[in-house]
């Protein structure tokens, strides 16, 4: 019994002071990121029993309007997850937009991400590194931009994606979270209040 308690000792001294039982990966427990309120640190909840709830769990909604969308939502758009959203997140050069409506948005969101909802999102590009020019936008200094919504079954961001195209934003730059607020809450990571 003592041979066991001082190997635990060892074992747990060994470990980082960050040890969190539920990391992002195994080298990341958490993602510090700036918002317009300060540092947010995104994690997982470290709570082993935490399950989804509510709406978040249903896993079936009437199509139309919530159909099952595809992965690439327009030609020349990236489809990304959870890891490439952090990194985005932490990236001066790269933008993560909640497409969302706005309600949807002040339920929670991802931290320092911005609401652009799709409605407005071809007519927002210059906040997006787009000019505006007279006949539209001229994006040729555009930032990297991830768009997300609710998840695989929300067409807000596609839509969002397909109008900006069309509005001048280069497709290239745009990359899409279909995961949306479900896988990333289904992931247990941090969501603004």
């Amino acid at each position: 019994m003592r041979l066991l308690k001082v190997v635990s000792a060892l074992v747990f001294s060994a470990m980082p002071a960050w040890a969190n039982e539920v990391s992002i990966t195994p080298d990341v427990p958490w993602v510090e990121v700036q918002t317009e309120e300060g540092t947010v640190e995104i994690q997982r909840v470290q709570d082993t029993s935490n399950v989804i709830g509510g709406d978040w769990a249903r896993t079936s909604r009437p199509c139309p309007n919530f159909c099952v969308q595809p992965m690439v939502p327009a030609p020349g758009v990236t489809p990304i997850g959870e890891l490439e959203i952090l990194e985005m997140l932490q990236d001066p050069e790269a933008i993560v937009v909640d497409s969302r409506v706005v309600p949807n948005y002040e339920s929670g969101a991802i931290p320092g991400a911005i609401n652009i909802p799709y409605t407005e999102a071809a007519d927002r590009l210059d906040e997006l590194g787009c000019e505006i020019d007279f006949d539209g936008f001229l994006c040729d200094e555009a930032k990297k931009v991830a768009l997300y919504c609710n998840g695989n079954w929300c067409g807000q961001s596609p839509t969002a994606a397909r109008r900006m195209i069309a509005a001048g934003f280069p497709a290239e730059k745009l990359f899409y979270y279909r995961g949306g607020m479900q896988a990333w809450r289904l992931l247990g990571l941090t969501v603004t209040e």
